[in-house]
Parts: C-alpha cells; sequence; structure tokens
C-alpha cells in the first residue's frame, strides 16, 4: 500500500475510535493484535474489535489520547496515553474507580484497505498492579 493510502485508513480509523464509531470495520478478518508485553495474541475482526471495547467500555470508561500518528507504506505507529476510571472488573479486580494514564505505541499492518495486524507496546502489568493497588487500599480503607 502507498503511504496515502495507508494514511487514509489510519486517519479514518482513529476518528471512528476516537468518536465511537464502528472502528472495527477497519480490520482484516483474519486481523491479530499482539500484546508485545506477554506476547498474548487476539486473532479475528470481531475479538480485536471486542478486546478494544472491553479496555475502553467495560473495564475502564477510558479514551485515548493520541500523541502523533506516523505512517508509512503499509504501516503506521500511534502513540497515545491510555486515560481513563477503572469502573468494571479488570483482570480478576473488580471496579476500582481509580483514575490511570497509561502510555502507549501501537505498529500497524495495513494491506488492501484494511488494519491486517496490531502490536501493543503497553504495560498490562503495570495497569493490572495500579488497579490491584487500588483495591487493596480500598479494603483497608474500610476495614
Amino acid at each position: 500500500m502507498t503511504q496515502d493510502a495507508t494514511q487514509r485508513v489510519m486517519s479514518a480509523y482513529v476518528e471512528a475510535l476516537l468518536g465511537g464509531g464502528d472502528f472495527g470495520r477497519f480490520y482484516a478478518p483474519d486481523v491479530v493484535w499482539t500484546f508485545m508485553e506477554d506476547g498474548a495474541q487476539v486473532h479475528g475482526r470481531d475479538a480485536v474489535r471486542d478486546a478494544v471495547i472491553g479496555m475502553h467500555v467495560q473495564a475502564f470508561t477510558a479514551h485515548p489520547e493520541v500523541r502523533g500518528l506516523l505512517v508509512g507504506d503499509g504501516t503506521a505507529m500511534l502513540e497515545a496515553v491510555f486515560v481513563g476510571t477503572h469502573t468494571g472488573e479488570f483482570a480478576g479486580v473488580p471496579a476500582t474507580g481509580v483514575e490511570v494514564r497509561l502510555p502507549y505505541v501501537v505498529a500497524y499492518d495495513v494491506a488492501e484497505d484494511s488494519i491486517t495486524a496490531l502490536r501493543a507496546y503497553i504495560s498490562t502489568t503495570k495497569l493490572r498492579a495500579t488497579v490491584a493497588e487500588a483495591a487493596r487500599s480500598a479494603a483497608t480503607a474500610h476495614a
């Protein structure tokens, strides 16, 4: 894909993601999302879309603060900050109400007007530790 075509796909994707639109339509049917910290993967358009929704709507009331988008021929890199409130179960921890801000980067492969792969560089370990600490603090305060 040319850089211009990749730019069009990524700009429309980010607009849909930030605006509550159908961002899942930009994923290829066999898209793979890899969490680079531990190698965990999510496979398929619906599963990847649902995982994004799970993080941004179900486990947290959150949104990305986009810092930058770099685009090349068939590749893109998004730098952002995950900003949200822990409002649902995450990693076995019930909602704590803790506010989180966690920087991350996602590398994308784009082909035939679809995102075919995402590689997320985010510390899910830190995110889990933050909500677990909030839960421990709340339990101690109520004891």
